[in-house]
């Protein structure tokens, strides 16, 4: 969420940096709203005031034997006018609230302006020893692959559950959860993160403090009877993890990494590329969070970018990472590396995660905040995500990527030994 003070403070930056951002101007109305908020305070405090001397006389009056009658009626009259004000500068300050969360977060200064994805700028690639964007053979798509080595059944999982939930099978599904542990331990072992598995059910307030709520609320499940919402990524309930807490200066930087299966209608994804595991509704990630001070967060955004990039090199996956523009960046993101991986199949790259810094945006609604050690006074951390990765695209990657004219599918060295076999087929 914007800091009210930051937009009264800088209006025209604002603007504009909404207007960057594909998003509605809403600068004057919070400024209007925030002006009678103000006067309503001011009112209400002059009142409050008055009706504490008047309160802090009437003892002196009544053993001057003096009639209070009248002190009284007024103070009544003085008290409802208070009650009065109150109640507007509820309305008013719901009006500001309600506003505020649905308004993006303004893009970081070192972001390129840009309308549409179309803009992103390509930072670097990585490909492997040898590797060629042309094959020698006929490549078959990781449907087809899937379905020849008894790896995926697209068909049962649409039986069992509808479109878009992927039922692994046999080998598949001992590939999906070593390439699972090996993220998991890649990170735990050699980026210094602490695991945690978080629950996959979360309450309104998680959602609305990592801002899928209210603005994206239709591409949310929901379960009505009980309030919950499953979790479109990990990143809900991990930054939830110290929602209303003010950490220590000298615990940040805060790092974890979890496992979770993720849940996402897609409600605005009709006319996309739907095969297999190119759009699904429920997918495996691994989610990596921080929680920094402001003076060093987009330090941490570069080395969080890396851990990911890591994991590609070891399994051996061609990648490369766009900086997205200001209008592709997300709701709350300030900063957003995307980094697609290679799919010959398809003949394109394909999204496998996303590592963003939100600066205070997320905090400011989660209410997350740390002691500064020389002022003593909370401030709010800034809070980063990043995919470590979402194996539905990576998995299209590896499969592709190392299957052989024959079919086959050798799995990555790095692998090998979490699986307990080398090649598929």
């Amino acid at each position: 969420m914007l800091d009210i003070k930051f937009i009264r403070e800088n209006p025209e930056a604002v603007r504009q940096g909404l207007i960057n951002k594909n998003a509605k101007d809403i600068v004057d109305d919070i400024l209007r709203l925030d002006e009678q908020r103000r006067s309503f305070i001011s009112k209400t405090e002059e009142l409050k005031a008055k009706k504490n001397q008047v309160s802090a006389e009437i003892p002196k009056l009544k053993k001057a034997g003096q009639d209070t009658t009248a002190i009284f009626e007024e103070m009544k009259r003085v008290g409802d006018e208070i009650s009065q004000l109150d109640s507007h500068l509820k309305e008013i300050e719901e009006k500001i609230d309600t506003i505020l969360r649905y308004t993006p977060n303004l893009a970081h200064a070192s972001v390129p302006v840009g309308k549409s994805a179309e803009e992103n700028v390509e930072m670097r690639r990585w490909l492997p020893d040898g590797f060629k964007f042309e094959n020698d053979f006929k490549v078959l798509d990781h449907v087809e692959l899937g379905k020849k080595l008894n790896l995926l059944d697209f068909e049962r999982g649409t039986k069992i559950s509808g479109s878009g939930f992927p039922l692994y099978t046999g080998k598949g599904a001992t590939l999906e959860r070593a390439l699972i542990n090996f993220m998991l331990d890649t990170h735990l072992q050699n980026h210094g993160y602490t695991e945690v598995m978080p629950p996959v059910l979360v309450n309104r307030e998680s959602m609305k403090g990592t801002g899928q709520i209210p603005k994206m609320e239709e591409d949310m499940y929901f379960i009505e009877k009980d309030g919950l919402y499953p979790i479109p990524t990990a990143e809900v309930p991990i930054t939830n993890i110290h929602r209303d807490e003010i950490l220590a200066e000298k615990d940040l930087t805060i790092k974890y990494v979890g496992y979770s299966p993720c849940f996402r209608r897609e409600a605005g994804s009709y006319g996309k590329d739907s095969k297999g595991f190119l759009r699904v509704h429920q997918f495996n990630k691994v989610e990596m969070v921080k929680f920094a001070k402001p003076d060093n967060s987009y330090d941490e955004l570069e080395k969080m970018t890396n851990d990911a990039e890591t994991i590609l090199k070891t399994l051996n996956v061609p990648y490369r990472i766009l900086m997205l523009c200001t209008g592709d960046l997300s709701f709350s993101a300030a900063k957003c590396y995307d980094i697609e991986t290679w799919s010959p199949a398809e003949n394109k790259w394909l999204e496998a995660s996303s590592c963003s810094n939100f600066e205070a945006f997320q905090a400011r609604r989660a209410n997350i905040r740390y002691r500064k050690e020389e002022t003593k006074k909370p401030e709010f951390v800034h809070t980063l995500n990043g995919s470590g990765l979402a194996t539905s695209r990576l998995m299209v990657s590896i499969l592709e990527n190392n299957q052989t004219p024959e079919g086959k599918v050798i799995v990555p060295k790095a692998l090998q030994k979490y699986a307990g076999f080398e090649i598929i087929g």
